[in-house]
């Protein structure tokens, strides 16, 4: 197993990569060294979806996500972007998904949502649910300003040890693996060590129990090549908000909303690179469950 999901890491990696280009079976399956026989029932044994659906569903998440919140792109160039041909191919996928087309699902999409969903009603018709913010948005702005220290700086390059976790229930078996591998080379423990999460899908189009999140580990140096579940990556230099704070698990997500808000706000707009957690400290060490952390948008 840990071979296949080894091979499988490549193969997300490409589809993400690649979601404008033809995604074949027979073209996906030699990324990965399998033959298409083989690959289709493996890969939806480790991913838990058949390959076709998993490529729809990045499809249609990633022009929702354009769609809310990259206005200035034409809809054209959104499809064009995550692999469609035509207008029509595109508008009769994404209103089989979200119910409304997507002109439809552009203009009614709040300014400043918190996630997407879907719910299938008796009568097998799918409608768009936008889950507003618990609290308004005065409230947030001042939840951030008490608990979060924020600022806009630059990171330097950072180099990873990272491995995949599929579902956010999964992330913490993700960590133990690469901590183990950590041990073996002796990179764990030692001072100053920094783990990091990092978020390649937005919690915004895609359920929970389907994100992708990559378990992480700072390195001094760039790792060579891939060991097992273990691979290597690495998050560019460039401009970020960086939220810091002590906090418990259970304010992660108010964290993100209330960051992600304050960017808003102060006029700033994402670039495209993946968003991150950098932890300084472990939470199961402190008594009231609380970890020293940072959030960090990449921004233009």
């Amino acid at each position: 197993m840990k071979e296949y999901k080894k091979r499988m890491v490549k193969i997300i990696q490409y589809i993400d990569n690649n979601l404008d280009t033809e995604l074949s079976l027979e073209i996906v399956s030699e990324i990965g060294a399998y033959s298409p026989f083989h690959f289709h029932k493996i890969f939806k044994l480790i991913i838990g979806e058949t390959l076709q659906s998993y490529i729809f569903r990045k499809r249609i998440e990633k022009s929702a996500f354009y769609l809310s919140l990259r206005k200035n792109l034409s809809i054209k160039d959104i499809y064009l972007n995550v692999g469609f041909s035509s207008h029509s191919d595109f508008n009769k996928a994404f209103k089989k998904y979200y119910g409304k087309s997507p002109s439809e699902f552009r203009k009614i999409t709040p300014e400043k949502f918190h996630t997407i969903s879907q719910i299938h009603r008796k009568n097998g018709q799918v409608d768009t649910v936008f889950d507003q913010y618990i609290c308004n948005i005065e409230n947030l702005l001042n939840w951030s300003t008490m608990n979060l220290k924020i600022k806009v700086t630059d990171l330097p390059e950072m180099n990873l040890a990272s491995v995949m976790s599929l579902g956010i229930a999964n992330v913490e078996s993700s960590f133990n693996v690469l901590i183990d591998w950590a041990k073996e080379k002796q990179l764990f423990p030692r001072e100053n060590l920094k783990m990091i999460s990092v978020y390649h899908d937005s919690f915004k189009v895609t359920s929970a129990d389907k994100v992708r999140i990559h378990a992480c580990m700072l390195l001094d140096k760039s790792l060579e090549k891939q060991d097992g579940e273990v691979f290597p990556e690495t998050l560019e230099a460039g401009k970020f908000i960086v939220g810091s704070g002590e906090l418990t698990l259970a304010e992660f997500e108010q964290s993100w909303v209330s960051l992600f808000l304050w960017m808003k706000e102060n006029g700033y707009t994402t670039r495209k690179a993946f968003p991150f957690e950098i932890y300084h400290s472990n939470f199961k060490e402190h008594p009231e469950g609380k970890m020293v952390v940072d959030f960090c948008i990449p921004i233009n």
